[in-house]
């Protein structure tokens, strides 16, 4: 066995222990019910990882933002070898008493050149300088770093409700591959039963056949009508294949796993009218508008951001360094001397080329999108909510009609199925009848599929699923 294959074997047979209780072996296999499958996609899913790690990632940004208001505190060191040092030159006639004239000519002799001015001049500088020490600085006032931290904190709150709704669809697409699989198998199960009672009539003409009482072509109608069967069970068969695999798959686990799924659709008949009549049309939990409202908190906090950008900010900043200065070697001779500076900064926007005014234009417009988009939003989630409470009620009426059909269908077989035992029936008779009995089942299973897809629709409308 590959290794990733071995090592995502053991996780599932350590989630499946878990949940069954007990240790499996790699030929156990556990029977999970609606419940189970959706504990284990909520807890295995890559999709709600995803979701939980963008509200860390978010967090971790509000975070940045708050670090922000907080002093700032740094180490420096600096270190400068002087190549060539820096050239006086300094005219002393300028000053009476010191080598020149005073009577302001600065004429010292006949050729006009003045000696008493330096004229190697006089190198100023030490060959070696350094300065190391410590700066710290921390906002004073800053508006537009106070509304960036209630920025965050919206965006956090957005996040927060995406993943939210990241486990409602989930919810719902497990919910719906759980109950396509129950379809799947109690369609294999009617469709087997109806290949079961065309085989029984095949026998019974044969042996007909062999007694001399039923002709050939008896026994190949018969044959043909239980092999018209056989493709309708090979795609029941597919069908059972991949909603078990779509369902393995949402729930976040290798589909070699060793588990079953419990169940059928007739289970949930006993409890549809108390679920039908505990129906609320409660939508204000709705993810879409949830959403759509914490993005239009989240667009006002920019536009204030944005607005704070016309505020001056002050700053407070000081630091504390030791400078040395020595000529030759730079590993000896040090003299150090410390000197501490502490100052407000004051900064005052006053121009930017209307940047500030065109930014807060497209912040108020984007509000305004969002405000707009609300209303379409709140009527179109009010009608999806009233169709799909209509299409539960009707769906629980189709229930009631399939099921009392599927009775008198069986009725009616049984009666057809005697009459053709003591030859009162043909066997076109019989057959109608099985197909009829077959239509029942079929139609019955699917209005009580088309119920339990409504109602989850209906709990995704409402954003009740998750709670």
């Amino acid at each position: 066995m590959h290794l990733s294959h071995f090592k995502r074997f053991t996780l599932l047979t350590a989630a499946s222990a878990a949940i069954s209780g007990f240790a499996l072996t790699p030929t156990d296999s556990v029977t999970l019910n609606l419940d189970s499958c959706l504990r284990i996609a909520l807890d295995k899913s890559p999709t709600l990882q995803v979701a939980d790690l963008e509200v860390k990632r978010v967090d971790y940004s509000r975070k940045d933002v708050l670090a922000q208001l907080l002093p700032t505190v740094s180490f420096g060191a600096t270190y400068n070898r002087m190549l060539a040092k820096q050239v006086a030159y300094m005219n002393m006639s300028r000053f009476p008493g010191a080598g020149g004239s005073d009577d302001g000519s600065g004429d010292n002799d006949s050729d006009g050149a003045d000696k008493s001015s330096g004229d190697t001049g006089i190198k100023m500088g030490l060959d070696n300088s350094f300065q190391l020490g410590f700066q710290a600085s921390v906002p004073v006032i800053a508006p537009q770093l106070w509304q960036s931290l209630k920025l965050s904190d919206a965006q956090i709150a957005q996040t927060v409700e995406q993943a939210r709704a990241s486990r409602l669809d989930l919810i719902n697409s497990v919910k719906t591959a759980y109950y396509a699989y129950l379809l799947a198998v109690d369609s294999r199960r009617v469709i087997g039963d109806s290949y079961e009672m065309a085989a029984l009539t095949h026998k019974i003409y044969k042996d007909r056949h062999a007694a001399g009482d039923a002709s050939d072509y008896d026994v190949l109608r018969t044959s043909v009508a239980m092999k018209n069967v056989e493709p309708e069970m090979l795609q029941a068969d597919i069908a059972i294949k991949q909603a078990r695999l779509q369902l393995m798959v949402l729930m976040g686990v290798d589909v070699t796993a060793p588990f079953r799924f419990s169940g059928c659709l007739a289970d949930y008949e006993s409890t549809m009218y108390s679920d039908a009549l505990a129906l609320g049309d409660d939508y204000s939990l709705n993810t879409t508008l949830r959403q759509n409202e914490l993005q239009t908190k989240t667009l006002e906090q920019t536009l204030r951001v944005r607005r704070m950008a016309w505020y001056p900010t002050l700053s407070l900043s000081g630091s504390y360094n030791w400078t040395s200065s020595s000529d030759g070697s730079p590993f000896k001779n040090f003299r150090w001397n410390p000197y501490s500076v502490v100052g407000l900064t004051l900064n005052v926007p006053l121009f930017q080329g209307g940047s500030r005014y065109n930014g807060v234009k497209q912040a108020e417009i984007q509000v305004a999108q969002s405000l707009l988009n609300r209303e379409d939003l709140e009527r179109s989630v009010a009608t999806q909510v009233e169709l799909a409470r209509d299409n539960i009620v009707l769906n629980v009426k189709q229930i009631a009609s399939s099921s009392e059909s599927v009775g008198q269908a069986e009725k009616a077989h049984s009666i057809m199925q005697q009459s053709f035992e003591i030859g009162a029936a043909s066997y076109l008779d019989l057959r109608d009848s099985e197909l009829s009995l077959t239509r029942s089942r079929l139609a019955y299973y699917q209005s009580i599929y088309n119920y339990l897809i409504a109602g989850a629709h209906l709990e995704l409308l409402l954003g009740s699923a998750a709670e």
